[in-house]
C-alpha cells in the first residue's frame, strides 16, 4: 500500500504536525483570506484532509474561518509573531536603522532572515526615495542562494563558514533579478549567530562605483549598530 497517497494515521504525529504547519504557511504567505480551493491548490492536499488538519489548527486558534467560509491566520499566530519579534527585538532595534540608510541617499534597505533550505524571507523594509524601485516587500520570499543577502545567510547558516571581519559585506549585480543589484552585510545575535541580513538594493544602473562604496560603508556601519542593539558582538579584524 502507497502510505503517501492515504491519510495519515492518528499515530503519525511528525506527519500530521508538517502538514499542519505546511497550510499554516500557505495562508501565511497570502495578504488575504484564502479558500478552501485555493488552499488545496497551494498545498496539494486533498479537501478532506485539510479540512480535518484545519479543525486541530482552529482549536489552537492558528487558523481562524471567516464568515465568508476563507481562512485566515488565527490570534495565536499573531501572538507567536510578536513574540518572536519582542523575543529578537528585531523591528525596534532595525527598522529605524533601515529608515537611517534611507535617509542618508542609499537604495531601499531590507533585513533578510533564513526562511528554509530553499528561500530568505523579507522581514523588514523601507523603499527609498527615488521614484524606481525594486519591487520586493515584507513576507516575501527570495531565493537562498543568489543575491548578496541570500548568499551570505547561505554562507553563515548553511554552509557554516563565517567571513573574516575584512569581507563581511557582499555585492550582487543581477543575480536574482537581471535588472536589480544589491549591497549586503550580516547581523548578528547574542549567540553569535547570524540572524539576517541588512540589504540595499535597487536599479542595477545606480550602482556605480562610487554608490556601491558608499552604501557598503552605510550599510557595515547599520549592521554593526543592529548587531550591538541585538546583544551581539560585531566582529573586528586583528591588527
Amino acid at each position: 500500500m502507497n502510505r503517501s497517497s492515504q491519510p495519515e494515521p492518528s499515530s503519525d504525529g511528525v506527519a500530521a504536525v508538517e502538514r499542519a504547519l505546511s497550510i499554516v504557511d500557505a495562508i501565511a504567505q497570502r495578504t488575504e483570506a484564502i479558500s478552501l480551493a485555493d488552499l488545496s491548490r497551494a498545498t496539494g492536499f486533498y479537501k478532506s484532509t485539510l479540512l480535518r488538519l484545519i479543525a486541530s489548527l482552529e482549536k489552537s486558534a492558528l487558523v481562524v474561518r471567516r464568515a465568508d467560509g476563507r481562512y485566515a491566520l488565527g490570534t495565536y499566530a499573531h501572538r507567536l509573531g510578536r513574540a518572536y519579534e519582542a523575543t529578537y527585538r528585531l523591528a525596534e532595534a532595525v527598522q529605524p536603522l533601515l529608515r537611517q540608510l534611507v535617509d542618508q541617499g542609499t537604495e531601499s534597505a531590507s533585513f533578510h532572515a533564513y526562511h528554509d533550505t530553499q528561500s530568505r524571507v523579507c522581514l523588514l523594509r523601507v523603499d527609498s526615495h527615488h521614484s524606481t524601485l525594486d519591487r520586493i516587500r515584507v513576507g516575501d520570499l527570495l531565493p537562498l542562494d543568489k543575491g548578496a543577502a541570500g548568499r551570505l545567510l547561505t554562507t553563515y547558516l548553511v554552509k557554516h563558514q563565517p567571513l573574516p571581519p575584512s569581507e563581511l559585506t557582499l555585492i550582487s549585480m543581477g543575480e536574482r533579478d537581471p535588472n536589480c543589484a544589491a549591497v549586503a552585510c550580516p547581523v548578528f545575535g547574542p549567540d553569535g549567530e547570524m540572524c539576517g541580513a541588512i540589504s540595499l538594493s535597487g536599479p542595477k544602473e545606480r550602482f556605480t562605483p562610487a554608490a556601491i562604496k558608499k552604501m557598503s560603508r552605510l550599510a557595515s556601519q547599520a549592521a554593526a549598530a543592529a548587531t550591538q542593539a541585538l546583544g551581539g558582538r560585531w566582529p573586528v579584524g586583528k591588527g
